[in-house]
């Protein structure tokens, strides 16, 4: 999204947010039948603190999100990051919602029964289910060729490289501001670096840094839009630069332009929600 804001992401369970995703499923085989939410309450969002938030277990029917928007659910619910969904009404980006959504017990124990990978993929089609419900939503993939970011080790040499250690966590912490990013732990913590330096720039970012695992990693940078930042009416010398110089100076790894075949969900309907 092009709006400043700041997301907390809450996984209860240790698992990482998914990377790609389908519209419809294989027909090769027959899966078993994708559980459904029993009960969706949706509101438009009152919130006033700017932040906004996914309250998560993939091995419970239990789904809540608080002054989301409707572009950031779907980016959950298809695993892919927002410069990568396209078309739809300006409200996607702007009309913020809570949704509480749960299930019966049967539900839960099913969800809790199934490997996390498995469980968190369910959990992504019961909430696509509840989008074509509530709102509407209709969409086809497509695969374009567009410019993209390739993020890469800066300096891959034994003395160099990433300037991040490993995440001791268990579950997984982002947390996202205008002009900071804090991720820690996750199955691929660089995945979710990529995802979202794609929003912050407003270009699809590919990870090809060739780390996966869990990292614990902080970014702080200067937007290219903000007023020059004063100390003692003079520039600021321990300001953050901007982001792509931080990103090589604080993280070690650099963004470089290219362009690439990149999967996207092309949006054909949506509507408001229907009422509760």
């Amino acid at each position: 999204m092009n709006i400043p804001r700041t997301l907390v992401l809450t996984l209860v369970a240790s698992t990482a947010l998914p990377t790609s995703s389908t519209v419809a499923q294989s027909s090769a085989a027959t899966p078993p039948p994708i559980p459904a939410f029993e009960v969706a309450s949706i509101h438009e969002s009152k919130a006033t603190d700017g932040r906004h938030h996914i309250y998560n277990d993939p091995s419970e029917s239990l789904f809540r999100t608080v002054n989301l928007s409707v572009k950031d659910l779907i980016q959950f619910a298809y695993g892919l990051p927002g410069t990568q969904v396209l078309g739809g009404p300006s409200w996607l980006d702007t009309t913020m919602f809570d949704l509480d959504a749960k299930s019966d017990a049967s539900v839960d124990a099913q969800l809790h029964g199934l490997p996390s990978a498995e469980a968190r993929s369910r959990k992504q089609l019961m909430v696509q289910a509840l989008l074509a419900d509530r709102f509407q939503l209709a969409a086809h993939n497509e695969t374009r060729q567009l410019p993209v970011y390739a993020l890469v080790v800066a300096n891959p040499s034994p003395k160099s490289g990433p300037r991040f250690g490993p995440s001791d966590i268990s579950g997984t912490t982002i947390d996202i501001g205008r002009s900071r990013l804090h991720i820690a732990g996750s199955d691929d913590t660089l995945a979710i670096l990529a995802r979202e330096l794609a929003v912050a720039l407003g270009r699809v970012v590919l990870n090809r840094t060739g780390l996966t695992g869990r990292y614990d990693l902080t970014l702080k940078w200067t937007p290219d839009d903000a007023p020059t930042p004063l100390l003692n009416g003079a520039p600021d010398p321990s300001a953050p630069p901007e982001i792509f110089t931080a990103i090589q100076e604080q993280l070690g790894l650099k963004l470089e332009p290219t362009k690439g075949p990149v999967p996207v969900l092309v949006i054909d309907r949506i509507e408001m929600p229907s009422p509760n």
